[in-house]
């Protein structure tokens, strides 16, 4: 749905609330997709959102919650009664469920658990052990199992047995009576199978399972690589206890690259996933004012650089002009090949052991940068500027062993911190920034004085 058609069914949605049609908003919401439904309650004022909310059929309602941001769901969580809210909780995934516990006060959970189905508060708990970014805390419970002694026609009655309770079909697990995973079997293969062949027949037995204490960031990785839909998770002793679906995988993508970009742009990662107009500025204050800080204090050193090369400046002012430029230039150069090397850290495609290929191949990018750079400015001081040639000649050589260094320290700082086990984005900006601006002053000023024999 577009944003002209989005528009055009708000509308009209208030207007059969105004005129209180509830059977025609409900078979019209009905008729819609579950994501447009969830997009347009966040549109409404809250009251409207919640009168919308119970006119949904339970089960159309489980689907749109699941859809809506935290501070919408414990709204309308908090505001249904607890039989109300139970029944919420009986009709949503048990990933979708421990999600929305994990947000909610403690009060309120031990409300909701207490007037969910007892199956539902087992599977909700049992999720709620795993740590947090763990695969064991965004699988499902729900999958189809079959068992390694059925036929296609037994395993097609399971499917429908428990098929509308599972998170996809698409995919068998066979299992062993130790709950051991033996193999998957395809919808497609069930399908065109004869109705007497054995399932062990048509089971593939190499399969690609994680822990459940694996890291989620590994898993979207192991979906990309295997090109898979879903996948099975086990614990220590390959005990299958749920699966990760395609749809969680979007979402652990997501989270992770907004973790990184936070980390990257020196603003505390939030626990919260609140969007940005709807996060308080208060909270955003404490995101961005501890790095800013930091960053704030580190940056004296570069004025006591300046400050120690005093008797260069007073020698030569048209120095201090292109202090911004170098500065830039350098910090723009690092965040380039840091940011580069963090991807394909995060995307497995470099691991520490590649160092020296790494650093090799951004000394090589480094130079032909940096000489390109300093060709276009050594033309731009000669023609524009009216320098003498000595201090194009210095201003050059600086952004040569900038860029050089800059590419050099940002993919050697990037990798040795992903090898002591950090994360990597921490330093890709703007602390690596503020490294750089130190050592490009240096540089500089270190090349003036030779260049022009100021003495220090």
């Amino acid at each position: 749905m577009d944003e002209l058609e989005e528009k055009k069914e708000l509308e009209l949605f208030r207007s059969l609330l105004r005129n209180k049609q509830y059977a025609a908003l409900r078979g019209r919401a009905q008729d819609m997709n579950e994501a447009d439904l969830a997009a347009m309650l966040e549109q409404m004022e809250d009251e409207d959102m919640l009168k919308m909310f119970r006119l949904f059929p339970k089960e159309l309602a489980a689907d749109v919650f699941s859809l809506l941001e935290p501070d919408s769901q414990q709204y309308i969580i908090t505001s249904l009664s607890e039989k109300e809210a139970g029944t919420i909780i009986d009709n949503l995934y048990a990933d979708d469920a421990a999600d929305l516990l994990e947000e909610m006060p403690a009060s309120v959970v031990k409300k909701l658990l207490a007037n969910a189905k007892p199956e539902t508060r087992n599977d909700i708990n049992h999720l709620l052990q795993y740590p947090d970014d763990s695969a064991g805390s965004v699988m499902t419970v729900e999958f189809v199992d079959l068992k390694l002694t059925m036929d296609v026609a037994q395993a097609l009655d399971r499917i429908r047995s428990i098929g509308m309770d599972s998170e996809t079909v698409n995919t068998c697990y066979v299992l062993n009576d130790k709950r051991l995973l033996l193999g998957t079997v395809s919808l497609r293969s069930l399908v065109l199978a004869k109705p007497e062949q054995p399932i062990e027949d048509i089971m593939e037995e190499d399969v690609i399972s994680v822990n459940t204490n694996t890291d989620q960031e590994k898993v979207a990785q192991q979906f990309k690589k295997y090109d898979l839909t879903s996948m099975p998770v086990v614990d220590r002793e390959n005990r299958m206890v749920g699966i990760i679906t395609v749809d969680d995988v979007m979402d652990i993508i997501e989270e992770e690259t907004t973790e990184d970009l936070e980390k990257m742009a020196g603003i505390v990662p939030s626990d919260t996933e609140k969007p940005y107009l709807k996060t308080g500025v208060f909270e955003t204050w404490k995101k961005r004012v501890p790095w800013l800080m930091l960053l704030m204090i580190s940056a004296t050193f570069t004025g006591r650089i300046i400050t120690s090369f005093e008797t260069a400046l007073s020698a030569h002012i048209v120095l201090s002009s292109y202090i911004p430029m170098l500065m830039d230039t350098g910090g723009n150069a690092g965040s380039q090949a840091s940011v580069e090397v963090v991807r394909a850290l995060s995307l497995d495609e470099v691991h520490f052991s590649d160092y020296w290929k790494v650093v090799f191949k951004e000394m090589r990018v480094a130079l032909l940068c940096g000489i390109t750079l300093a060709a276009a400015n050594f033309a731009k001081c000669m023609l524009l500027d009216g320098v003498s040639t000595a201090v194009a000649f210095a201003v050059c050589m600086t952004i040569i062993c900038a860029v050089f260094f800059s590419k050099c320290i940002a993919a050697t700082l990037v990798l040795v911190v992903s090898k002591l086990g950090l994360d990597p984005a921490v330093v890709a900006s703007p602390m690596l920034t503020t490294i750089i601006d130190a050592i490009s002053l240096l540089v500089y000023f270190s090349i003036s004085t030779a260049v022009l024999h100021i003495p220090v």
